[in-house]
Parts: C-alpha cells; sequence; structure tokens
C-alpha cells in the first residue's frame, strides 16, 4: 500500500495525467490566486445560451460556475479518467446544477457530432494529452463556425506549455490567435476557428 501511494504522490508532482486519487488538492480556493471561476468565465466570454466543452475538468473546480453561467445552454464535461467525472458529477449534483453532461473519452477521438460546441476550454490540461495534433483536429471539427478553443496554462504544473508552444501546436490547424490574457507564467489564450480552413 506504501509504494502505491508513493506511486500516486509522484504522479502528481511529475508529467502526465493527473492522479485521481489527489483530486481533492484542485479544489483548494488558494487557486483563485492563479485563476478563478469568475475570471475564467471572463476570459470565455460566455453566452447563457452557449454549449460548452470542458475537457478535462478534474473535480469540477471552475464547472460549477460555468454551469451556472449557461442558463439556457449546456455544460459537457469529457474526461479520459472515470472517476474524475464521477467525482464532478456528484459534486454538481450536490450543488443542483443539472445542464450538465459528462463524457468518458478515449484520448483520441470524441463521440460527438461536428460544430456541436461555441466553447472548448481546458485549464493545465493541454500539456498532459499525448496526442495533442489529434485532439487539436477534433476540437476544430466540434467547434461551431467562429467558436473559441480556449487554453489556460499555471506556473508550478510540470506539464505547462508556453504560449510559444500553443501557437506553434496551432499553426496551420484552422485556428487563429483571438486573444490572450494574463503573464507568460500565468495566462490564458483563446483561438477562433476560422471558417476559410482547408
Amino acid at each position: 500500500m506504501k509504494s502505491n501511494n508513493s506511486s500516486i504522490v509522484n504522479r502528481f508532482a511529475s508529467k502526465g495525467v493527473f492522479p485521481h486519487q489527489l483530486a481533492f488538492t484542485l479544489l483548494i480556493p488558494l487557486r483563485n490566486i492563479f485563476l478563478s471561476p469568475k475570471k475564467l468565465i471572463q476570459r470565455l466570454e460566455l453566452k447563457e445560451t452557449y454549449h460548452v466543452l470542458e475537457v478535462g475538468p478534474g473535480p469540477g473546480y471552475f464547472s460549477c460556475k460555468v454551469a451556472k453561467t449557461l442558463k439556457s445552454g449546456k455544460l459537457t464535461l469529457t474526461d479520459v479518467q472515470k472517476e474524475m467525472l464521477d467525482y464532478a458529477k456528484k459534486r454538481l449534483t450536490k450543488k443542483k446544477i443539472f445542464n450538465v453532461e459528462y463524457n468518458l473519452c478515449d484520448g483520441m477521438e470524441f463521440s460527438f457530432e461536428s460544430n456541436r460546441f461555441d466553447v472548448i476550454y481546458m485549464v493545465t490540461v493541454l500539456g498532459e494529452i499525448e496526442n495533442k495534433k489529434q485532439y487539436v483536429k477534433e476540437f476544430y471539427r466540434l467547434l461551431r463556425p467562429n467558436g473559441i478553443l480556449s487554453i489556460s496554462e499555471q506556473g508550478g504544473d510540470p506539464d505547462k506549455m508556453s504560449i510559444k508552444e500553443i501557437k506553434n501546436l496551432l499553426h496551420d490547424s484552422g485556428f487563429e490567435l483571438d486573444k490572450w490574457y494574463g503573464t507568460e507564467k500565468n495566462f490564458t489564450i483563446n483561438f477562433r476557428k476560422k471558417t476559410n480552413h482547408v
């Protein structure tokens, strides 16, 4: 048991998918110093009617307030770890938030129809993804014309990608830089889906 626990702690501090056993650490209010749910919502420029996809929500730190903002819209949470989705669902249900769908993905493709979402966002997740180019391709497919792909990164995360790395990843992908907020250390960068990409 001890070696299993030490393995989980090692995963916490190293690169790769965040261990679901430590999901509770993602709910610490101290996170607000770097990026609060309120600030993220402003950066996403959400409208009440939007259909939004959150990739890698963990236990739903941002999900609750995002879902509440979508009064006549819907939030879909997708994760490769069923345990994270279960944790998020338990939290949101307890808060009586029901305009949310939960989707287990396989790390390659998503089972959603094309042009479904107005916004796709992820916070400290992109660096953990093994098949980044495949994911970006899927994001382009899933977003409606002029939809927003929003990527937030924070200092201290072992998987953190730089703004330059993210721009390089999305180069020639059908997205164009829309806006970015924050500093090189803690930032949100938004890309807009071009409608004339071939």
